[in-house]
């Protein structure tokens, strides 16, 4: 996995500013999936990060970089459990929600849009999206926002500006490793 490929897509989750984000790889012959992943764990799990691939195919894997304590928090939220129940999800920990998403991703023929939650989306946002995808959308950008445009729009920046910076400091020689925020 290149270091490129992770700043442009998880900026913000390295930063600390967004609970998750995801990125679709492709898969050679020579690529070793499960030894990138590890290292890359081995790498930011100190930071207090998460990576797994939640999907994979012959020629693609769905990579989820994420912040376990801010799934956790999002997680908690009521209306996020409720969609997840609503969703046929097992709300027992963060880790059992992951491995139903990954169930998800790979047997449903329709798109989990609850994803949405695993990312940091607003719960009302992500409703909003599930029951009405192309009605009262107020604003787009990292994901489309049905309530508080403003604050959406607040955050759209601050991720852009979050990944602006980001390559400007790999372009610099800094790694990956310490671009990555610490947090609990």
């Amino acid at each position: 996995m290149s270091e490129e490929l992770i700043i442009e897509h998880c900026s913000p989750t390295l930063a600390g500013i967004k609970t998750g984000s995801l990125f679709s790889l492709k898969i050679t012959e020579q690529t070793d999936l499960m030894r990138e992943v590890r290292e890359l764990n081995d790498a930011l799990r100190k930071r207090g990060l998460r990576v797994i691939p939640l999907r994979k195919t012959a020629d693609h894997a769905l990579i989820y970089i994420y912040r376990p304590a801010y799934l956790k928090r999002d997680l908690m939220d009521p209306q996020a459990l409720q969609i997840l129940r609503d969703r046929g999800y097992d709300c027992l920990s963060p880790e059992c929600c992951i491995a139903q998403l990954a169930k998800h991703l790979k047997f449903d023929e329709s798109f989990p849009h609850e994803i949405g939650l695993f990312l940091g989306y607003p719960p009302s946002d992500v409703e909003g999206f599930i029951k009405h995808p192309c009605e009262g959308v107020k604003c787009c950008g990292y994901w489309k926002a049905y309530s508080e445009p403003e604050k959406a729009q607040k955050t759209f920046s601050k991720f852009r500006k979050c990944t602006e910076k980001y390559r400007e400091m790999i372009r610099k020689g800094k790694s990956l490793e310490q671009l990555t925020v610490m947090t609990a």
